[in-house]
């Protein structure tokens, strides 16, 4: 008996490995994939702006590091709000309480991402809703509004054409730095039910559209992954929830990120990213006895296994590994 339609993956049209030098910008869903790949110690840049929803800002954000652009002190997209200083551009984890302190967090980031575009393969962006906040005073798109009162802000609902035109345009100035470059687009499938339950499939709606417009502006060099299709249509059932009913537990997540292996790893880079993970999962065992001799036993097989590892490759850091397990 069949109980659910898996969604078709496009396998064959890009392959991941641990050579591949990764930028991933967008959603907290990026952030969920880009951890785990980071984690399997892919060469991965992970959301140097921080956590970004929507495409103007993540547009915004990708042009920013691609010219090098810095803020400066009298930048206006710098606020002040609740004894803190923001970026309207970046995520509150980058806010700090000294305006010097923001700009350093800022800029400092800005500069390792533009030096990690370098030789860039692979920019994966996750867009998460259509909807944006404008600023009343300058009608800026914010990336995050910081608790701002929503009084200074106007919400409106982008077009497919207003995300294809800013999106096209970073990647236009990001192919004139990497043109070798491959992006990989994807929908976050975590719902703002703030938006409504019809708001929020309308949201969605003008995002797929946009990437398919934005697949063929770019023919052979934009490509898409179905997160939303696997968790809205593979896995309809509110078990592959989280208690909020809105982003999906932990065995979805698992479950799309097996997906996402299935079709972007070959079997050599699958093979190194379970024994990393296995390794992973060895040092997080918490033993009963610490000085039994089956556990020194067991932390030395580990450790002469890291070792195989960083010998066999060696661009690969597992000196973290190797301390921890040293340590343990």
């Amino acid at each position: 008996m069949r109980l659910t339609i898996p969604v078709e993956l496009p396998k064959g049209e890009l392959e991941i490995s641990h050579a591949t030098r990764q930028m991933i910008m967008g959603s907290c869903f990026a952030e969920n994939i880009g951890k785990r790949l980071v984690a399997c110690k892919f060469p991965v840049m992970l959301n140097p702006f921080g956590i970004l929803y929507n495409p103007l800002s993540i547009a915004a954000a990708l042009r920013r590091i691609v010219a090098g652009e810095l803020f400066a002190d009298d930048s206006p997209e710098l606020a002040f709000h609740g004894e803190r200083w923001h970026s309207m551009l970046h995520h509150g984890d980058f806010s700090r309480r000294d305006k010097g302190e923001l700009l350093a967090a800022v800029n400092g980031s800005i500069e390792a991402a533009r030096a990690h575009l370098s030789g860039l393969d692979l920019l994966t962006l996750t867009f998460g809703t259509a909807y944006v906040y404008r600023r009343k005073s300058d009608n800026m798109v914010v990336g995050n509004c910081h608790k701002i009162p929503g009084t200074e802000f106007t919400r409106s609902l982008l077009t497919v054409g207003e995300v294809v035109d800013a999106t096209a345009e970073a990647f236009e100035q990001l192919l004139g730095c990497s043109q070798d470059a491959k992006m990989l687009l994807t929908v976050s499938p975590i719902r703002h039910i703030r938006d409504g339950a019809h708001g929020n499939q309308v949201s969605k709606a003008v995002l797929l559209l946009a990437v398919e417009e934005l697949k063929r502006c770019f023919p052979g060099k934009v490509f898409y992954f179905p997160a939303y299709e696997i968790i809205l249509d593979e896995l309809r059932d509110y078990r592959f929830y989280a208690e909020d009913m809105l982003h999906p537990s932990e065995a979805a997540a698992g479950y799309v990120w097996e997906c996402f292996r299935n079709t972007y790893f070959g079997e050599a880079t699958d093979s190194l990213a379970t024994q990393i993970e296995d390794i992973t999962r060895a040092l997080a065992h918490r033993p009963f006895d610490a000085q039994a001799q089956a556990h020194i036993e067991f932390k030395r097989k580990l450790l002469s296994k890291i070792e195989a590892l960083k010998e066999k490759y060696p661009l690969l850091d597992f000196s973290n590994e190797t301390e921890q397990c040293r340590t343990q």
